[in-house]
């Protein structure tokens, strides 16, 4: 080896060239390997090791999946916050947005909780919904033309999303990931919901009544619908149990749809569970979302953080998108 400056030789390790003293790089003495380990990663729930099957080896834990708290605004007055909640170690919830004017679309997915990797079923199924509607032709024409439009394409939205989610899954998996699906499709004033599950999608004007514009897909809606009152069936600890996802054992993956057509300013809002299960009729949800900040961002971190402060039971995903056909 040789000094770069005035070209004497130099010993390994030397810090300076004995003949003009130039300052040199520090030299190895030995052969440096390079390693294609994968750093350990830590559990944020006690600190432990996490095994490379995605578990902490010493509390149990599920890893962190980097999705604690996501913030999606593609534009100013439509936006999407997902948190994990207070209880559950990740979030398994997704959304995704799309905005292009005075057309938007929103998505939520929510993972089911007792199947395998439902949190990667959830983002899947949220993107490849979201992508779906937002390559969709844009027709003109009559109020009906459009929702009988937007309505088959949120039906297709589901179905591919449905095949991503099945995608998802390692081969021969014994419980397959799956998840909940509601999208919600705004096009000028007309506004359509579709949904697998029990998500949920609402209509808030700023004047007359809200409107919850999907019913949900589970045990609960059919006891309602035999006469159960709504309080006591919600109250039940099998409420929450769906009748429809998204996923490889589903036994229906057929998006049911609605239609609404705004004639005053709004919110549109989609949803998971863990928010609308703190405040379950529209008329309820609608005054807890007109408490909160006005601004878009302000007003959908101010619904996660109202549901945190009743309990944060769930994973929490709140989209919301102002609708203003007269403005």
């Amino acid at each position: 080896m040789t000094c770069p400056q005035c070209g004497e030789p130099i010993a390994a390790g030397d810090a300076f060239c004995e003949n003009c003293g130039a300052a040199l790089a520090a030299t190895p003495s030995e052969p440096v390997t390079s390693s294609t380990e994968t750093p350990a990663r830590s559990c944020t729930a006690c600190g432990g090791e996490v095994g490379e099957d995605g578990w902490c080896t010493v509390c149990g834990a599920r890893a962190s999946n980097g999705r604690e708290h996501v913030v999606e605004q593609p534009s100013p007055t439509v936006v999407g916050v997902s948190d994990k909640g207070l209880l559950h170690a990740r979030n398994e919830d997704a959304c995704a947005l799309a905005s292009d004017g005075t057309w938007t679309a929103l998505v939520v997915c929510d993972g089911v909780t007792t199947s395998t990797d439902s949190d990667t079923a959830s983002l899947a199924a949220a993107h490849t919904a979201r992508d779906l509607l937002a390559a969709a032709p844009r027709p003109g024409g009559a109020t009906a033309a459009r929702q009988a439009h937007w309505a088959k394409q949120l039906k297709a939205a589901a179905s591919a999303a449905d095949i991503a989610v099945e995608a998802t899954a390692s081969a021969g998996a014994d419980n397959p990931p799956s998840c909940t699906f509601v999208a919600a499709v705004a096009d000028g004033a007309v506004i359509v919901a579709g949904w697998v599950g029990d998500s949920r999608a609402y209509w808030l004007p700023d004047k007359g009544p809200a409107e919850q514009l999907s019913v949900d897909n589970s045990w609960a809606t059919e006891q309602i619908a035999s006469g159960i009152p709504r309080e006591s069936a919600e109250a039940d600890s099998r409420a929450h149990a769906i009748t429809k996802w998204l996923g490889a054992d589903s036994p229906d993956v057929d998006a049911s749809t609605s239609t609404t057509t705004a004639t005053t300013p709004g919110w549109l809002l989609v949803c998971s569970d863990g928010l609308w299960n703190y405040c379950s009729t529209a008329d309820e949800l609608h005054k807890v979302v007109a408490a909160q900040p006005s601004e878009p961002l302000s007003r959908a971190e101010g619904l996660v953080q109202w549901a945190n402060e009743q309990g944060g039971h769930d994973n929490i995903t709140v989209t919301l998108a102002r609708i203003a056909p007269e403005e």
